[in-house]
């Protein structure tokens, strides 16, 4: 991603433009052969000092781009530019590394819900506790907590191919759009504007809107930036609950820690969730630059004003390396996290009980017994269990409930006890994310 937003890779892509619009050209007879030959022997030539140098002098850097191809292409140089405006060259050269910015992201979100697919189908049976209000709910299991984001994660993936294929240049039009310049400099040619700027983007490998002012419609910069923004909601939202499941009281979950790694200068013991924190700032970052782009277009004033032309020099690279690192420090946390299932049957010892006692009054009813009095009953054991729990001592509720003489008319000892054991109380959350699963896998083949 460093690569794509180089200085020397926006050269090079500009160049590339330059010289599809010089191979357009010659076939309409406006430029030899010759003279684009020497313009693809010096594609890559890029000289950032000297085009720096030019800058200085004349603040305007694509002319001096332009002059610093010249300088090489010494049969070449006058016909660079030919006919051209510099939105023409640049936005050509942003929506091609735009494409390119998003295929890595594309790549690397598949990788991560890959990883996710390996979780779900080692945890899709596996109970645990599930939390609503962050306060014990009923259980869940860890495979199924996995899929949730699994799920956002295959709808985001579809948003970034969507996005990626609609990705246009503004072609090749001149300074308002109209594409005046090239039907001027074109006549008396058998070549109209529209074959020779089809002929350009051809050349390219992307197409351009149909209509544009001097930039291509700001609108694409929002979109593209809006689906990065919901990836990061998701990787930012599976982050948080992360840190959650990792606090002592949990400890569920734990990232990846090294033999020699530094929790805290002040508390040798600390083992904070710092990847986890990382993702989470850095995905406010990118949420936070949408509004940028949203300014840009919806304050764009007729034909165009350079008022957007700074902030995407920092916008573009920042939230494209954000949302790289924010993946590649995903991709790290997943696949080398702990899951500690011994605390995990610690929790679900300690609080399944509440939640499968739900479980015990439907059998009592089923039994015959009535159902507001067992509801009663169980609700007055579960208070005195939680005061228990809460000093700190073993969930006593299922020896309460299972010695209750009134329940006991109902059913035996055993079958209360199996009836409390929380592992069982499930649902379906194992064919759910076996479904996840194949939805996963068919979103990583199309």
């Amino acid at each position: 991603m460093r690569a794509l937003f180089s200085e020397k890779h926006k050269r090079i892509l500009l160049r590339k433009v330059w010289i599809a619009l010089a191979q357009a050209q010659r076939d309409a007879k406006l430029v030899t052969s010759e003279q684009v030959a020497e313009l693809i022997a010096h594609k890559e030539d890029i000289d950032i000092d000297r085009a720096s140098k030019i800058e200085q002098e004349i603040h305007h850097d694509l002319m001096a781009e332009i002059r610093t191809y010249s300088e090489q292409c010494p049969k070449a140089g006058a016909i660079i530019h030919l006919g051209a405006t510099s939105m023409d060259i640049e936005d050509n050269a942003e929506a091609m590394r735009l494409c390119e910015a998003t295929d890595e992201i594309i790549a690397k979100t598949e990788k991560l819900l890959g990883l996710f697919i390996d979780k779900m189908e080692k945890y899709a049976s596996t109970p645990c506790m599930a939390f609503t209000h962050i306060q014990p709910a009923e259980p869940t299991t860890i495979g199924y907590r996995f899929a949730q984001t699994a799920q956002d994660l295959i709808s985001d993936l579809e948003d970034l191919r969507r996005i990626r294929s609609q990705i246009k240049g503004k072609g090749m039009k001149g300074a308002v759009g109209t594409s005046a310049s090239y039907k001027e400099l074109l006549a008396g040619t058998s070549v109209s504007s529209f074959d020779l700027e089809e002929k350009v983007m051809a050349k390219l490998g992307i197409k351009g809107f149909t209509a544009t002012t001097q930039v291509y419609p700001r609108k694409q910069d929002l979109r593209i930036s809006q689906a990065l923004s919901n990836l990061c909601s998701t990787l930012s939202q599976f982050s948080l609950n992360f840190r959650i499941l990792m606090s002592p009281p949990i400890g569920e979950w734990s990232e990846p820690f090294g033999k020699k790694q530094v929790g805290s200068s002040a508390m040798p013991f600390k083992r904070n969730p710092i990847n986890c924190e990382k993702i989470d700032s850095l995905c406010r970052y990118v949420a936070a630059q949408s509004d940028i782009l949203w300014q840009n277009n919806s304050s764009m004033l007729l034909e165009r004003t350079l008022d957007d032309s700074a902030n995407r020099r920092l916008v573009f690279p920042s939230i494209f390396l954000a949302t790289d690192e924010i993946l590649i420090t995903e991709m790290k946390v997943v696949s080398g996290m702990v899951i500690h299932l011994q605390a995990v049957k610690r929790n679900m010892d300690t609080y399944g009980l509440f939640a499968s006692s739900e479980r015990l009054l439907m059998e009592l009813g089923r039994a015959g017994a009535n159902r507001q009095d067992m509801h009663e009953l169980i609700r007055e054991a579960s208070l005195a269990s939680w005061s228990a729990v809460q000093e700190g001592k073993p969930n006593p509720l299922a020896e309460k409930l299972s010695s209750n003489k009134t329940i006991l008319s109902y059913m035996s000892k055993e079958d209360v006890l199996s009836y409390l054991d929380a592992n069982e109380y499930i649902g379906d959350a194992p064919q759910r994310t076996q479904m996840l699963i194949e939805e996963a896998r068919k979103a990583l083949t199309e």
